[in-house]
């Protein structure tokens, strides 16, 4: 009998979840995120963090931004390609920076249309809009049950929101537009400003999933309109890329002058391919880095994420005192050299500058584009055949022998990203020493700061490397760059001595 009741009470209890209206849904999940009145108070919703691709670990930056009534922006960059939508409250438009720039039409422009009102208000204006509403029953997401809403746009586009029984919260919807369709996963919520918002969201769309994690959320009703409209071409003819190049080498001396104001962190990560094809970290060294009367100074400060033990940390920091009494002798025995001779720098320790090593370059393709909110020129470049290697530094003819790709920030006269390949072997000491293979490449990635400077936040090398004709080297690495302090650096005792940051 026992047994019955409980049976019978199991059935009740579903009779009843599955009862459960879409409107009272709906009216659980606005009172579990904070209350209609508080979704909606902000006018408007900045989100930022990084985006990941699991199938391949390549990740980048993730931005979005919202604006009611109906403004929506998204902006995240993969593997050197920036990807970027919007919606202005007229017309949407999607962007990469391989394909270009086009308006949305069709489908996908009723899609973005609709998701750009939805993300501005979720459902709380269905009514208005003559949206309709309908229970979808009860599904499953994560392994959890999950009540679902339909809702139908006036124009055709269906949302299906899936709610956490347990919670009440949103965690997952599915968007469609005929042949158009996308989803978005939700989990990680975190109070901000008395709304719950999810800070982990896996997006899937195009047969592709990908995976953002934000690290801010914040009510911004100033949002500037510019920021959703039709991103503007151009109609200025291209510089000219020798002039603008001579402009950038100009330029890099005061660049070097601001960098010596910039301490960061830097972390130096080395990855491996295993036998099912995965790639993975190995190990990991994070450093310190600070300037001192113009030279670097590295002090490693972590091991595999973790920091060093006492003893090794004492030995880290004696290095970088170290590298102090070297850049002091460095430095005499310079001064001594200037005062007995008065002659041009020999032609070997002459800094070498970007534009020098396009020299050896041959310069196709300049074209304009935005990188990371900024106009910048993009070019590519390839080995110049008529180069003369034999008497170039060495520096030179390693660098005629890549080919890649530039984008440098015309206003700033600062390179903004690079990309090479290695097109050609690259022989060390005739290749007794050592050998480069062909294929190897490198990629170097930096970040505006402060409106004046361009400093490095990413860089990835990946190259086979023969050294004394017998042992073979690969190396996968990516270091990145990052918490960029500025202030006038002292280094004395292994200590950086940081003054008020300006």
């Amino acid at each position: 009998m026992k047994t019955v009741y409980s049976t019978f009470a199991l059935i009740c209890f579903a009779a009843a979840v599955a009862a459960q209206s879409p409107a009272s849904v709906l009216k659980k999940a606005e009172k579990a995120m904070g209350g209609s009145k508080q979704i909606i108070a902000s006018r408007g919703w900045s989100r930022t963090g990084s985006i990941v691709n699991p199938s391949t670990g390549v990740k980048g930056k993730f931005a979005s931004q919202t604006a009611q009534p109906n403004r929506f922006h998204t902006v995240y960059d993969l593997d050197g390609i920036e990807f970027e939508s919007g919606f202005n409250g007229k017309s949407g438009w999607q962007r990469d920076s391989k394909n270009g720039l086009q308006t949305l039409t069709g489908d996908a422009s009723l899609l973005m249309q609709a998701e750009a009102a939805y993300r501005n208000a979720w459902w709380l204006n269905y009514k208005k809009e003559k949206s309709k509403i309908a229970s979808g029953g009860v599904s499953s997401v994560d392994g959890k049950p999950a009540n679902m809403v339909k809702l139908n746009t006036a124009k055709g586009v269906e949302f299906k929101l899936f709610f956490d029984q347990t919670t009440n919260l949103l965690v997952r919807e599915e968007i469609l537009s005929d042949d158009v369709s996308r989803s978005y996963s939700y989990k990680d919520f975190r109070a901000v400003s008395g709304v719950k918002m999810p800070f982990a969201v896996a997006i899937e769309k195009e047969g592709q999933t990908l995976a953002v994690e934000l690290n801010e959320i914040r009510p911004d009703a100033n949002i500037a309109a510019a920021v959703f409209d039709f991103p503007k071409i151009s109609g200025e003819p291209l510089p000219d890329i020798a002039k603008l190049l001579t402009e950038l080498q100009s330029n890099e001396d005061e660049v070097e002058k601001l960098l010596d104001q910039y301490s960061f962190t830097q972390r130096s990560t080395k990855r491996e391919i295993g036998k099912d094809g995965v790639l993975r970290e190995t190990e990991s060294e994070t450093y310190q880095l600070s300037f001192y009367k113009g030279n670097r100074i590295r002090r490693l400060i972590e091991r595999n994420g973790k920091p060093l033990s006492a003893g090794d940390q004492e030995d880290a920091d004696k290095d970088a005192a170290k590298q102090v009494e070297e850049i002091e002798k460095d430095i005499a025995k310079k001064e001594k050299r200037a005062q007995s001779d008065s002659g041009p720098p020999s032609e070997n320790s002459r800094r070498i500058s970007i534009a020098e090593v396009l020299k050896a370059s041959k310069l196709v393709n300049p074209r304009r584009e935005r990188f990371r909110g900024r106009e910048v020129i993009v070019f590519d470049f390839e080995p110049d055949p008529t180069f003369d290697y034999k008497n170039a530094r060495s520096m030179l003819k390693f660098f005629g022998k890549t080919a890649g790709v530039m984008w440098i920030d015309e206003k700033d006269k600062q390179v903004a990203r690079l990309e090479a390949y290695l097109f050609d072997s690259y022989k060390v000491g005739g290749g007794v020493l050592a050998k480069l293979k062909k294929g190897a490449s490198f990629t170097l990635e930096q970040e505006r700061l402060n409106d004046e400077i361009w400093l490095p936040s990413l860089a990835d090398v990946n190259l086979s490397l023969r050294v004394l004709l017998v042992k073979g080297i690969d190396v996968n690495q990516e270091i990145r760059s990052y918490d960029y302090r500025k202030f006038a650096t002292e280094v004395k005792d292994a200590k950086v001595i940081e003054p008020k940051s300006n």
